[in-house]
């Protein structure tokens, strides 16, 4: 459909107000939230907001050379929707010594890791030093890699065991090699969910107040929303704007990553898989809703490959990376090699769904590669930035 052609089917739809606001740069509202939710064209909502993410940009869809470390998945938070911790009937409990996280790095050294991503449960024998550690471990052996650890529900944790106020404890993590944290752990942000599904977590309040005072340390973070099981459309909606009024105080949120449910070996297990079309909508709602976030991540592992591409004209901008090894949710495949995927096949992904592919680090910086291991630029992106 030419461009013309477009603006005039969005401006006689049913949610040709909501276009309005858009194509003048008017913040939406919670009930424009829910009409989006509800709106039957999801190829409005997507084409409404393929404009916003072209604007913000262009035709570019970016990826990250990561790799994923679970130190633990020994958890005491007992989550309904968790199938990673160590349960009778589940997984077999791990921690990772220093050593096991080092021939973990080894055995991936060959390849050109920009960014390393660290999460795992709520270990209680995990003492302090366990984490200046594993910092300290990780940029001896990959100096020149970002790292990416630690959601809000670890923070509040490594803090109780530190005994330190968050910010002292955030600088001094910052000192081994902090550099910014992943977002994960914010579920759906309101109270009823949090009080039906994950009890022993933190609130949303808390989550938020974590994040904000990450990003007035100096550490940005991501965002995220696991959605497609017991929330509703109006949950979904608050969840948005409470990331939004965040983002606001502090700008320190680079990427939101919707996070689709996903339902074996956990105790939601008669919840069916999300379709394509919730993926589709949950990106395309995020990116009208989210006005000031720069990034919108369609999170392969989770979604599937062939979804992640096609939201990159419902709103994403971000495919993700490498990976390597993900545990934290489930397998999509444990007889393949379907965990990680190379540099060559995420470009060849991002082409074929008619983007251009960017590498980038963690700071949204595009890299620039003589072949395929050599960095031999980073060009800056202009990017709202923690304050």
């Amino acid at each position: 459909m030419s461009p013309t052609l477009l603006h005039r089917k969005l401006s006689t739809s049913a949610i040709s107000d909501i276009y309005t606001k858009v194509m003048e740069g008017k913040r939406l509202s919670f009930d424009d939230g829910v009409r989006l939710w509800k709106h039957p064209s999801l190829t409005d909502v997507g084409a409404l907001a393929n404009l916003v993410r072209e604007t913000k940009n262009g035709n570019d869809t970016f990826y990250v050379r990561n790799q994923h470390i679970n130190y633990s998945n020994i958890c005491n938070k007992g989550c309904k929707f968790c199938s990673f911790y160590a349960q009778k009937g589940g997984p077999d409990p791990y921690r990772m010594t220093m050593d096991d996280v080092r021939a973990k790095l080894e055995r991936t050294k060959h390849l050109p890791v920009t960014e390393i991503h660290m999460v795992a449960g709520i270990d209680k024998k995990l003492p302090y030093q366990y984490y200046l550690d594993l910092l300290d471990t990780v940029h001896a052996i990959r100096p020149d890699a970002h790292i990416k650890a630690f959601t809000m529900v670890e923070l509040i944790h490594i803090q109780s065991i530190a005994g330190k106020p968050m910010t002292e404890m955030l600088l001094e993590l910052k000192a081994h090699g902090l550099a910014s944290l992943p977002g994960g752990g914010a579920e759906i942000l309101t109270d009823r969910v949090h009080d039906l599904l994950f009890q022993r977590k933190e609130t949303a309040a808390e989550w938020l107040e974590t994040a904000k005072t990450a990003h007035r340390a100096g550490l940005p973070t991501n965002a995220t929303m696991l959605y497609g099981h017991i929330e509703t459309v109006e949950e979904r909606t608050i969840h948005l704007m409470k990331l939004r009024e965040a983002q606001d105080e502090t700008g320190g949120f680079f990427t939101f990553i919707p996070l689709a449910f996903s339902s074996p070996g956990t105790q939601l297990e008669h919840i069916p898989p999300t379709t394509g079309e919730l993926d589709l909508r949950v990106i395309a709602v995020s990116r009208l809703m989210l006005d000031n976030f720069p990034h919108i991540k369609a999170f392969w592992m989770m979604c599937t490959p062939p979804v992640a591409q096609s939201a990159q004209w419902y709103g994403a901008d971000d495919i993700d990376g490498t990976i390597v090894t993900y545990t934290i949710t489930h397998e999509i495949d444990k007889d393949s090699d379907s965990q990680n995927l190379s540099q060559q096949k995420l470009v060849e992904m991002i082409l074929e769904a008619g983007r251009d592919p960017v590498e980038r680090d963690a700071h949204y910086n595009r890299i620039v590669r003589d072949d395929s291991s050599t960095l031999v630029a980073k060009k800056q992106l202009p990017l709202p930035m923690a304050h």
